[in-house]
């Protein structure tokens, strides 16, 4: 079993969470079919800036058995900021594990110490924020990859970020074709006849790989 955990907390964006989920999701059903997909609370329950209430499937204790760890982002990560038993309880290993954070999660990613001497990303409003951090070197671009650890700025950053790790553990087909599944009609968007069936997942990706590449590219 390969397991990826969302973590998430109260006021959290709710597209940071929903939309890394969905796309997952669409890789496992196409075809990583060893994947579990979990997130990860603080408490049984986490309610989104918007106001959505949702459960969560575990505690952030679980970081410690993950294969991926993604931190969602919100205005609530100026409290997890402030809470040293949400952050005692993360326990991340970029040797063996895989570590992105959307938007404002890059704050929690260099609270641990991951993005010391690295370029990061974040969103716009937390820029200031993460620079305050030594040696983070924060960047006006949507994606940014050290090794083992991501972080993307923007929420429709979820795309190459998800991508990135479905491309590692997976293969740049499944990415492809995951991708090209959520792009607007007329952009390259490529029904997802993937669902459940490797081969067929392979052959929608063959045509969205130009698309992909150009996505990633801007």
């Amino acid at each position: 079993m390969t397991l990826l955990s969302i973590v998430a907390f109260d006021r959290f964006t709710d597209i940071d969470v929903f939309m890394p989920w969905d796309l997952l999701f669409r890789a496992k059903a196409a075809g990583a079919s060893d994947w579990t997909i979990k997130i990860l609370g603080k408490t049984d329950h986490v309610t989104s800036v918007a106001g959505l209430r949702i459960p969560t499937h575990g505690r952030l204790e679980e970081t410690a058995d993950s294969d991926v760890v993604i931190f969602a982002s919100g205005v609530g990560v100026a409290d997890v900021l402030n809470d040293r038993e949400f952050l005692d309880a993360l326990h991340l290993d970029e040797e063996r594990q895989l570590i992105g954070s959307m938007c404002a999660g890059a704050v929690i990613l260099a609270e641990k110490g991951l993005l010391k001497g690295r370029r990061a990303t974040t969103y716009p409003t937390y820029f200031k924020r993460l620079a305050e951090y030594e040696g983070v070197e924060v960047v006006d671009e949507a994606f940014v990859r050290n090794g083992n650890v991501a972080t993307a700025g923007g929420c429709l950053a979820a795309q190459l970020l998800c991508g990135w790790i479905t491309e590692t553990l997976a293969s740049a087909e499944l990415a492809d074709a995951v991708i090209a599944s959520i792009l607007p009609v007329g952009q390259g968007c490529k029904a997802f006849t993937g669902w459940g069936d490797p081969a067929a997942a392979k052959a929608v990706a063959a045509a969205a790989a130009p698309v992909r590449a150009a996505v990633a590219a801007e």
